[in-house]
Formats: C-alpha cells, sequence, structure tokens
C-alpha cells in the first residue's frame, strides 16, 4: 500500500504555498469546508465536484498562488487514489460476488436457524458484522432489509428490535473498520499501521455495537413501534440459484484478509525485526493489496464456483462490481486533494498551534472536527478525509498505538448523528417505513451513540497503551 507517513505530511507542510498568518488560514478553512457544504447541500452538486471546487476556493481564500493550489490537489488526488483506489476495487468485487453467489444469505440463513427469541438480535448484529466487513454500507443495507423484514414478521419480533442492532452492525465495520474506504484514507493520511488499526478497531468496534445494537434496541423498539412494510421486502439474491456455497466457506472467505492483516500485525509486535524471514513474508502476505487480492482470488472458487457460476458469469459478476465504485474512488480521491491542499498551505502547523494553546487532546479535537463535518456534509467518508487531512500532523510523534487511535476517533465522529442531509438517513426511512421524526429517533440516536460510544473506548484505549 502507497501510504503517506505523518512525518512526510508534516515535513510537506514546512513550506506551505501561501505565508498567510493563523487567522487568515482559519477564515480560508472555514470558507472552504462551507463552499464544499453548501454546494453539497443547497446546490446538490456531486461531492467529488464540490471537493474539487472547494480546495480551490481553500488555496483562494488563503492567498496562495493558483497553479501551486492546483498542483497540491492533483498531486493529493493522485496519492491517495494510489494508496486506497485498488484496495476499494478489491473489496466491491468480494462483496459483489458474496452477494450474487448466495453467500451472503447463506451466512444469515445459518445463523438464524441457530437463534430464536431473546437470541435474535445479537444474530442480527453478528450477521450485519460479518458481512458489513467487506462490503459497503448501501450494499450491506439492500442484502440485509430482506431477512430483517422478514425475521420481523415470521417471529412477530419488533422491527426495531431486529433492525436496529443490523444497522448498528453495518454503520460500525462502515466507520471503523478497514478496508471500508473512510478508515482507509484515514490511515493513509495519518501514516497509520493498518494492522494495528485493525486489531485496536476490532477492540473499540464490539462494546459499541452492543451497547449502540441489541441494547439500544430495547428503547428504540418502545420509542418507535411500527409494522414491517410488506412493499418493501425485495427478492433475495440465492432465490434463482440452483445451490450456493457452504457457510463455512463463506465465513472463511470473508474473513480470510483480516486474519491476515491481523497476522502480520501480530508478527509485528512479535517478531520486531525486519529483516527476520517471517516478518519478510508476513509483510507481503499481510499487506492490504494481498490479502485482499488473495480474499478475491479464493473467492472466485469457494464462492462464485460453488454457486454454478460459469467463466463468463464470474466476469460478468467481477466487471458489475466496478461500476458503481466510479463514484466513490472520485470522491475519495477529491477528498485526497483537498486533504493536500490543507497541508500544503499550512494548516496542519495551525491545528498543533491551536492544540497546544487549547490544551485539546488530539483524539478529542480529532473527534470534534469529524464531527462538525459530519453534522455539517452528512457524508461520513468526507468527514473522514477532511478531518484525517486537518489532525494529520498530530500524529508525528505518537507511538504506533496511538496514531491507530487517532484514525478510529476520526471514524467514530464521522457517524455522529446523521440526520437529514445523509443519504442513509433516507434509506433507512423508506425501507424501514418510518417518518422522518421516528427516523432521527431510532437511526440518528443509533448513530449518536455509535459516535460517542467509539470516542469513549478510544480514550479508555489511549490510557492503557
Amino acid at each position: 500500500m502507497t501510504s503517506l507517513s505523518a512525518e512526510t505530511l508534516a515535513a510537506d507542510a514546512v513550506e506551505p504555498i501561501t505565508s498567510a498568518g493563523n487567522a487568515q488560514l482559519g477564515i480560508a478553512v472555514l470558507a472552504g469546508i462551507a463552499v464544499i457544504v453548501l454546494l453539497i447541500t443547497v446546490v446538490k452538486l456531486h461531492a467529488f465536484l464540490a471537493l474539487t471546487i472547494g480546495s480551490l476556493a481553500l488555496g483562494a481564500f488563503a492567498g496562495a498562488p493558483l497553479d501551486k493550489v492546483i498542483a497540491s490537489f492533483t498531486t493529493g488526488l493522485g496519492s491517495t487514489v494510489a494508496g486506497v483506489g485498488v484496495l476499494i476495487a478489491l473489496g466491491a468485487i468480494l462483496g459483489k460476488l458474496l452477494a450474487d453467489s448466495g453467500g451472503a444469505d447463506q451466512i444469515v440463513d445459518t445463523i438464524l436457524a441457530k437463534a430464536s427469541g431473546r437470541a435474535m438480535p445479537w444474530a442480527m448484529v453478528l450477521i450485519a458484522s460479518v458481512i458489513g466487513l467487506p462490503l459497503f454500507f448501501e450494499v450491506g443495507i439492500v442484502l440485509l432489509i430482506p431477512v430483517v423484514l422478514l425475521v420481523a414478521k415470521r417471529g412477530n419480533h419488533s422491527l426495531m428490535r431486529i433492525g436496529i442492532p443490523a444497522l448498528a452492525g453495518l454503520s460500525v465495520m462502515h466507520g471503523l473498520i478497514p478496508p471500508h474506504p473512510g478508515p482507509l484514507v484515514a490511515i493513509d493520511a495519518i501514516g497509520a499501521n493498518l494492522g494495528v488499526t485493525l486489531a485496536l478497531g476490532v477492540v473499540v468496534a464490539i462494546p459499541t455495537v452492543i451497547i449502540a445494537g441489541p441494547l439500544f434496541s430495547r428503547y428504540a423498539a418502545r420509542w418507535v413501534d411500527i409494522p414491517a412494510p410488506d412493499k418493501m421486502v425485495p427478492q433475495r439474491a440465492s432465490v434463482e440459484l440452483e445451490r450456493r456455497p457452504s457457510f463455512a466457506a463463506t465465513v472463511s472467505t470473508v474473513l480470510l484478509p483480516v486474519v491476515l492483516m491481523l497476522g502480520k500485525a501480530l508478527v509485528d509486535i512479535v517478531v520486531d525485526d525486519p529483516e527476520h524471514t517471517v516478518q519478510r513474508v508476513a509483510d507481503v502476505v499481510g499487506s492490504p493489496l494481498i490479502a485482499l487480492l488473495a480474499a478475491v482470488v479464493v473467492g472466485l472458487f469457494t464462492l462464485g464456483r460453488a454457486a454454478g457460476f460459469t467463466k463468463d458469469r464470474i466476469a460478468s459478476t467481477v466487471e458489475k462490481s466496478l461500476g458503481p465504485i466510479a463514484g466513490v474512488l472520485l470522491i475519495v480521491g477529491a477528498g485526497g486533494g483537498f486533504k493536500q491542499t490543507l497541508i500544503d498551505s499550512g494548516v496542519g502547523q495551525m491545528v498543533l498551534d491551536i492544540s497546544e494553546d487549547w490544551s485539546i487532546p488530539a483524539l478529542l479535537l480529532a473527534w470534534l472536527i469529524a464531527v462538525a463535518i459530519r453534522l455539517a456534509t452528512g457524508s461520513a467518508t468526507v468527514a473522514t478525509i477532511s478531518a484525517a487531512g486537518l489532525v494529520a500532523p498530530l500524529a508525528a510523534d505518537m507511538s504506533t498505538s496511538h496514531a491507530a487511535l487517532l484514525v478510529l476517533a476520526i471514524g467514530a465522529g464521522s457517524l455522529f448523528f446523521s440526520h437529514v442531509n445523509d443519504a442513509g438517513f433516507w434509506l433507512v426511512k423508506e425501507y424501514f417505513g418510518m417518518d422522518v421524526g421516528q427516523t432521527i429517533k431510532t437511526w440518528s440516536v443509533m448513530e449518536t451513540l455509535i459516535s460517542v460510544v467509539g470516542l469513549g473506548c478510544v480514550l479508555l484505549l489511549s490510557l492503557v497503551l
């Protein structure tokens, strides 16, 4: 994975593209973010265009030469896509194979067959967390909603009691766990260790998803007691398949990249010798690119061929998986360009000065910045990218574990209080047949719980690591 270290980022900011003071830079940052917010929320412009225009506006307000602003933006865009573009593509392929082969349905049906009654919310959060590892949030919702509605109807369960745990599992994976785009970009910008971030992300995710999922669903079910809407039950992917992959093969394939990346992190801790053969092998096998590529290649057989797919059908599935992520790649790339414009403008040093003057802990500052951008733009990915660019210099003197915690603090902040400017808000509202008030009392409160509990876990870990 091509990665920009925190030291490199800090060095880039030594000679900023503008000589503006902190006051002018602060105004420029607010103006740039305001431009992005207005273009996304009022003009309804695509986030890629909004981030591009916002980057140019930031440079203009900071008094930087336009040619240098353009150079900073294109450099950041290129390095970000180089760092995470292939990983996002591989994750999309694995997710599409999982969905189309019926592997996701196999996981769902197997776990639900073993669960009943009070165990059902816990089964739903487990299903969502496993399926949510390789899938984008929106794809995970489309896959799980039929199951949620079916379980609620057949078992006479409260829709919120079943639905909230599923949504919590998907959302936590989306915000905190690589290889999702947001965490990957933050890791790349801050120069954090991916394996350590993944390991600590799992530690943070477990209590967070339990509190925001099965436990909170008890209260959500009391606040919003509605039946499952019949019209929102779409056909499941595996209905037309003659056979589908086994549960063991599917779970093994989904968890393969996670195991390989965590294995590399463990070897780094135990061996700690870059020249040792074991560590050199682990560095290759456990790199995100090789780990995800291995899972995709294995998935072609354990998912695609196991479902009876021909070579042409597998090729078609792979091709169809790449189209929908074009927008994601452009947004992530433009976000990287915005991040680099922030850094090259000298904003990183300004944030360092502010954190020293105000005595705000770096982890809390990162979370607050991500929260502010999330509330303004409605996009967790935009919030993650922008906040990572702002606070990256803070990681220069951090330990490996604290740099990973900085990524997780940003990820937690990026999930805070989803409301009417977030596409996910409307997706949940329509699928669950709720009105705006009901969606705020359930989905929005759940997202806020994830954000606050996630931050709490990050701060606790920072005291012991």
